[in-house]
């Protein structure tokens, strides 16, 4: 009997000590928008790294910070998950890279969504890299440039084109060139509308009437993206063909997106933070591409506006919403 006590007090003693060494990573998720915006993002994210044997609240912590919009608080939000000394900060676009990259040089930091990572001065080249950042490109200006195309085969009257962005938002610049590049390409008159509030949709969509635009291009950022809601309906309002950045736009009654697979980008970049967990260097980690690229169209959307999707185009279509 003496016995039996004596080895389960020593296997208790072996479990305790087995649990106080069981590690709990702690790592940060900084967003622009509101988390309920992209949250079948972060679902991914989260079930990525189930998949690697992550467990929140036993072996993982994630602290979401997300501004809502408000770009100016992102560099609060980035310094209060480098006061808890988190071991990886990851990323949800420009922005937010440079609130973190500004708020710590030490911390891994690992970009999910980044348009250009290069351009915007976070890493020296893909390849090779020297700092605390890596992660994965989405490559929007070359995007940028398919969406002008897609929209000019569904809307084949296409002449003049509004695209909606924040002009105060990383990378928009860059895309609109592309933009614009694309729009003379196919012959078409590209007129750029400044929205950097919720103030100025209406105002947008007034002026992009007025000025008799055939279809919209809404290009990526926190401040559209927030307001994703309005800018489906007013689109609808307006009876104008829209190309959004992201599925989510679709997925709530918007016309049609194109871009790279965010599905397999959050998923990807869980691996990322799994291997600065166990250890590995950023630079060792070069910033990969999108390997998947989704065009989505709501026919619902399409019906809504009387607009009739050419059959060549629905054929290209990766999902269609009925």
């Amino acid at each position: 009997m003496l016995l039996v006590i004596v080895v389960v007090t020593a296997a208790q003693g072996i479990s305790a000590e087995a649990q106080q060494s069981t590690k709990l990573a702690r790592i940060g998720f900084l967003i622009a928008a509101s988390r309920s915006a992209i949250s079948a993002r972060t679902e991914v994210f989260q079930q990525g790294l189930r998949e690697l044997g992550y467990v929140e609240g036993k072996n993982i912590v994630i602290e979401w910070r997300s501004s809502e919009g408000q770009l100016d608080r992102l560099p609060a939000l980035a310094a209060e998950l480098v006061h808890l000394k988190v071991e990886a900060i990851v990323t949800t676009g420009s922005g937010v890279t440079r609130a973190a990259k500004e708020a710590t040089v030490t911390i891994p930091i690992v970009m999910v969504q980044d348009n250009d990572p290069v351009a915007n001065g976070f890493v020296a080249s893909l390849a090779r890299l020297a700092g605390n950042i890596t992660g994965l490109a989405i490559l929007a200006p070359e995007i940028s440039g398919k969406q002008v195309e897609l929209l000019k085969e569904t809307v084949p009257r296409l002449s003049r084109l509004a695209a909606l962005g924040t002009s105060n938002s990383p990378g928009v610049s860059q895309a609109s060139k592309e933009v614009e590049l694309a729009a003379e390409t196919f012959g078409v008159k590209l007129q750029y509308l400044d929205v950097r509030n919720s103030k100025d949709l209406e105002t947008a969509f007034r002026t992009a009437s007025k000025r008799r635009a055939d279809a919209v291009l809404v290009l990526p950022g926190a401040v559209l993206n927030s307001q994703r809601k309005q800018i489906i309906d007013l689109t609808a309002k307006s009876r104008l063909p829209a190309m959004f950045p992201f599925p989510e736009y679709v997925e709530a009654g918007g016309l049609m997106s194109y871009g790279a697979s965010f599905t397999d980008l959050y998923r990807r970049a869980a691996t990322y933070v799994d291997k600065i967990l166990k250890g590995t260097k950023p630079a060792d980690l070069p910033v990969e591409q999108p390997r998947k690229f989704e065009f989505i169209i709501n026919l619902k959307a399409a019906k809504q506006i009387g607009l009739t999707i050419p059959e060549s185009v629905l054929f290209r279509a990766d999902r269609v919403i009925k």
